[in-house]
């Protein structure tokens, strides 16, 4: 056998422990695409939400990145991050178990749901952070693009399938208690992660700095990387404004055009296919054009085809076609974009500052959307639905500025050596 064959890492395929972690997410984001669908169906349908109340719903969900994300990625540098990810799982669960509770005992409001939106918002921050950031420890560096391809390609996959049959659960089940299937796939999560094993050493607690300058070391360590910069940038400001749309999509859908739960749920999970197809494609798409440039090639796609969200409003009668296509084509540039980003980001930072890392760029890029979902929620009360999506939409064609005039184009690829990186934070 030559050397160079010798060195070749295992396939993942039979990494019984990535596959054992990998099996868990699939089931919870199955379970997540669920969710997804039922709560603003219950939001819009059964508890007559307004415009404002499905605002401030959306933002519940998300608050909690702009308000605990940063302390948050200091505490996960802390602990095992694996750990954290078991915990979260088991608050998500019990938190989405007391929907159906609280239908079925007749006391379900809406302010309960936006209560149980903030405690499900805060595990998921720390869940997220943790598997943005645990990767490294459970495969050897050269397989982390391929690891976060296969857990993006799972993600698609459910999104494909997840929305239809949440539809069809929520038309046989209602909405409240197809919440249960998710509360499901999240203990079967919780589980495969117990069964799970990394190689993560956490650093003393002697070793442990100060949690204002461990802050501060993620930040400068993401706004010191002119590429990290630019990346937060565009992603921050995609988020803003396709928060400000997408707020609005259920209650278009849904009342607007008049269509079933059935049909939003199809409409999903045809755009999935699109995001799905982008995950198989990003290994090819990068040899062929290049790392660096496939970030702003997706960018344009994903900030133009927004634009497909209010054009829908103007042909009601090819309304559905025209969202699946939005979806498919925005599910696509995304998964392209985050593929290539999130891996060079791991690839670049220090396993120590992983967590700090994910959360500075996650406080950015996730701690706009409460913001966004609030003032979607005002601007549909005052202008109406279509109105705040053309906002969204027009605002959204800004974001792809930060990498589309930068270094991305000039390079094919993206510094792969830390010291590059270094260099970079230092100047």
């Amino acid at each position: 056998m030559s050397q160079s064959v010798a060195a070749r890492p295992r396939s993942l395929w039979r990494d019984r422990n990535f596959l054992t972690m990998w099996s868990g997410q699939a089931l919870s984001q199955f379970g997540e695409q669920i969710t997804g669908l039922a709560i603003p169906v219950l939001a819009v349908l059964l508890l007559h939400a307004t415009e404002f109340e499905v605002g401030l719903l959306n933002a519940a969900g998300v608050a909690a990145f702009l308000v605990v994300g940063l302390p948050a990625g200091a505490w996960i540098d802390r602990m095992r991050k694996r750990h954290v990810m078991i915990w979260a799982d088991a608050v998500r669960a019990v938190a989405l178990a007391t929907v159906p509770v609280l239908w079925w005992l007749g006391w379900l409001d809406i302010w309960h749901l936006i209560a149980v939106a903030l405690v499900f918002g805060i595990a998921t921050v720390f869940f997220d952070v943790s598997y943005q950031s645990i990767v490294p420890s459970l495969v050897p560096a050269a397989q982390i693009p391929e690891a976060n391809g296969k857990l993006e390609s799972t993600q698609q996959l459910a999104g494909i399938a997840g929305p239809a049959i949440g539809g069809w659960l929520i038309g046989i089940l209602t909405a409240p208690l197809a919440v249960l299937a998710t509360v499901g796939t999240y203990i079967a999560s919780f589980i495969a992660l117990c069964l799970t094993r990394d190689t993560e050493v956490v650093a003393p607690r002697d070793e442990h700095e100060p949690l204002l300058r461990s802050i501060g070391e993620g930040l400068r360590w993401v706004f010191g990387n002119r590429y990290l910069r630019r990346i937060v940038g565009t992603t921050g400001v995609s988020n803003l404004f396709s928060t400000i749309s997408f707020t609005m999509l259920p209650i278009f859908i849904l009342r607007d055009l008049g269509l079933s739960p059935e049909a939003m749920g199809v409409i999903f999970s045809l755009g999935a296919i699109g995001g799905l197809l982008g995950a198989m494609a990003t290994p090819h798409i990068v040899r062929w054009i290049g790392e660096g440039r496939a970030i702003p090639v997706s960018a344009i796609g994903f900030s133009v085809i927004g634009l497909f969200l209010p054009v829908a409003a103007l042909a009601p009668a090819v309304a559905f076609p025209l969202l699946v296509a939005q979806s498919f084509v925005a599910s696509f540039t995304v998964l392209l974009y985050n593929i290539v980003q999130v891996s060079f980001r791991q690839r670049i930072t220090p396993k120590r500052l992983l967590g700090r890392m994910n959360a500075s760029v996650r406080f950015c890029v996730w701690g706009v959307m409460p913001l966004a979902a609030l003032a979607a929620g005002g601007l549909g009360a005052w202008l109406g639905v279509v109105p705040t999506m053309w906002i969204g939409a027009i605002g959204g064609l800004v974001s792809a500025a930060f990498v589309v005039f930068g270094p991305f184009w000039a390079m094919r690829e993206l510094p792969a050596a830390l010291e590059e990186a270094d260099a970079d934070a230092s100047r």
